[in-house]
């Protein structure tokens, strides 16, 4: 359809609440002649306007909060709206009118830069025994007296059922009814606010799932010109994709507007394929950051990507997308396969400590160089990326739910290990992700569930987490995703971080994210592996310096130390953490080399001042 440049541009879609009653519904109907509101609590039907350019839309009296309504095409499909705010009666069910007014209370916080983060990444079915929004907010406390400055929330667009991960999300818009609805994020978002801690909200931008899927009953939303592994790709360069783009830049002014969301982690952005010559990734990144400005917030966009692709977060001025941080993967592979020794499936890349040190530098090993995974060259060297530009963890859902059977690092491995996990990934100058339950040694596992109502989709979602385990040559049987105990079995048990090991690790954690605020966000100055030792020493701004034993022996080995006095900081077998004493002394002259006796699987921090000085930039 030919776009009128007289035509003013749609307003919001979806149905918005006015005040004394009135509601206004708008809609992207191209695939349509005509368009009705049915309110189907009565019989009302309404004709809609035709706006142009595909959109149809009307304003109603006597339409107040909670009324359900749905859109009737050329008067015989009966469907959702596409821009629903509420779906209380499921993904088939008629979307309701929403009153997304908000009494705010975080007019003092302006979000946190960036380079500050300290992403602590949730669930919000299995992070409380509520399972709703409510149940996070007792944490919050808790959680910023453990150093974490942002929570990451998974996806909560309306998904079929009350148990998902959320990436088999129908509509964008609508907040999961069962997790609380767009009252309680925004309740949730309030509190996060009043304590300093801001929001990352997971959105997913490269498929919707398939149970409830309408919009292609409305619109070409999908595409047959690109595949995702999980879904129909999105149309963000064919025909008629303009309304497209429109209607997920509205979904992300949404989340930025009415729930005050800080930043958007982007699912699986390599699955976003868009061969336009401005791709809709960067207009929305010019979208978001414009509006941020106007706002006076700090907002971002943070790209889940598989392609070690450095223009992911470039400015659009030299090429690149303009996000402004991305998921390296490389980082945990590093970690994980020198911590536990798999090497199946796209660990099979990694096992030196030198990639380990590679990833320090930037966040990447190796990257465009061949990999024996793929079979090919894969990603390009990153050199000019800033530490806020890469995220960096040792666990994530994606990394323990996609197990067999969804086992955390504390199923794998034991305490000492866990502890120098924990000081790989706070201690590195980029920004930090945890997964909830990780900083106590959560025993919980988490592993993938779903509750689809249609048993032939339950079936290929069964077949089709079997068939991903054989990759990593996983023996057995995958656990029923269906099954409610699978999603009971997940639940955080918080309480246990009083206690025992559990105890030890998390004040470990504490420490470290102490340690993080006195450490300049740089690259560090100076990296090293000591392959035959198992060790990674590394040098931060002339003022700390630290080594981490991957070795399940004790190592003495000398370190090319600069001159000068320095203080212990931290050491992970130090019997205050729950270990057997690091033997490590409180003070070191160094005269430029240091001989070190490590502990197993241990790290050691030592820095020029006993608390380094609270200068960093």
């Amino acid at each position: 359809m030919k776009s009128n440049p007289n035509q003013p541009k749609p307003h919001r879609l979806g149905a918005t609440a006015l005040p004394k009653g009135a509601c206004e519904l708008r809609v992207w109907a191209p695939k349509a002649r005509e368009v009705e509101v049915r309110l189907t609590g009565t019989r009302r039907v309404e004709p809609m306007r035709a706006e142009g350019d595909g959109y149809f839309g009307v304003r109603l009296e006597g339409v107040e909060p909670g009324t359900p309504y749905m859109f009737a095409i050329d008067r015989e499909c009966e469907r959702p709206d596409p821009a629903s705010r509420l779906q209380s009666d499921g993904v088939h069910g008629p979307s309701r009118v929403v009153d997304l007014s908000f009494s705010w209370q975080d007019t003092a916080f302006s979000g946190v830069p960036l380079w500050k983060y300290v992403i602590y990444e949730l669930h919000v079915g299995t992070f409380s025994k509520q399972g709703t929004f409510a149940g996070v907010i007792p944490e919050l406390q808790r959680l910023r007296q453990l150093g974490v400055t942002a929570i990451e929330i998974m996806p909560v667009a309306q998904f079929p059922g009350s148990r998902n991960w959320g990436y088999d999300g129908v509509f964008p818009f609508a907040v999961q009814d069962s997790y609380g609805g767009p009252r309680g994020l925004q309740q949730l978002v309030n509190e996060c606010h009043q304590v300093g801690i801001a929001v990352v909200l997971d959105v997913v931008y490269n498929h919707l799932g398939p149970e409830g899927n309408y919009l292609g009953d409305f619109a070409p939303y999908f595409t047959d010109m690109y595949k995702t592994p999980w879904g129909r790709a999105l149309n963000f360069d064919g025909p008629d994709s303009e309304g497209v783009r429109r209607y997920f830049i509205q979904n992300a002014l949404q989340w930025v507007e009415d729930f005050h969301i800080d930043a958007l982690r982007l699912d699986a952005v390599h699955a976003i394929i868009d061969r336009s010559a401005k791709p809709f990734l960067e207009e929305l990144g010019e979208v978001l950051h414009r509006r941020g400005e106007e706002l006076g917030r700090h907002i971002y966009l943070i790209a889940e990507s598989d392609l070690n692709d450095p223009r992911v977060v470039r400015k659009s001025e030299v090429g690149g997308l303009g996000l402004d941080s991305m998921w390296c993967d490389d980082f945990h592979h590093a970690a994980h396969v020198l911590i536990t020794g798999e090497r199946d499936g796209y660990y099979s890349d990694f096992g030196k400590v030198e990639d380990l040190a590679a990833a320090w530098r930037s966040g990447m090993c190796s990257p465009g160089e061949h990999s024996s995974f793929r079979k090919r060259r894969h990603g390009r060297p990153g050199p000019d990326l800033e530490p806020k530009q890469c995220v960096v963890c040792v666990q994530n859902h994606d990394q323990v739910g996609n197990r067999l059977l969804g086992e955390r690092l504390s199923h794998l491995v034991g305490l000492e290990q866990q502890k120098l996990a924990a000081g790989l990934v706070c201690l590195a100058p980029f920004v930090p992700l945890l997964f909830m339950g990780e900083e106590y040694g959560e025993p919980a596992k988490f592993q993938y569930f779903v509750s689809h109502g249609e048993p032939e989709l339950l079936d290929a979602v069964r077949k089709g987490r079997q068939q991903e385990f054989a990759a990593f040559g996983s023996q057995g049987d995958a656990p029923d995703p269906a099954g409610e105990e699978a999603f009971k079995g997940c639940v955080l048990r918080p309480e246990l971080r009083h206690s025992g090991q559990h105890a030890a690790l998390y004040a470990l954690y504490q420490r470290l994210l102490e340690l993080r605020t006195l450490l300049p966000a740089t690259v560090p100055d100076e990296t090293i592996a000591f392959e035959a030792k198992r060790v990674l020493f590394v040098r931060r701004d002339r003022r700390a310096w630290m080594a981490f034993s991957l070795s399940a022996q004790p190592t003495r080995l000398s370190l090319p130390v600069a001159h000068g006095r320095w203080h212990k900081l931290a050491a992970s077998a130090e019997q205050a953490f729950g270990g057997p004493g690091d033997g490590m002394p409180a003070l070191i002259e160094s005269a430029g080399e240091v001989e070190l006796l490590l502990p197993p699987h241990a790290f050691v921090v030592y820095g020029s001042h006993p608390q380094l000085g609270n200068s960093a930039k």
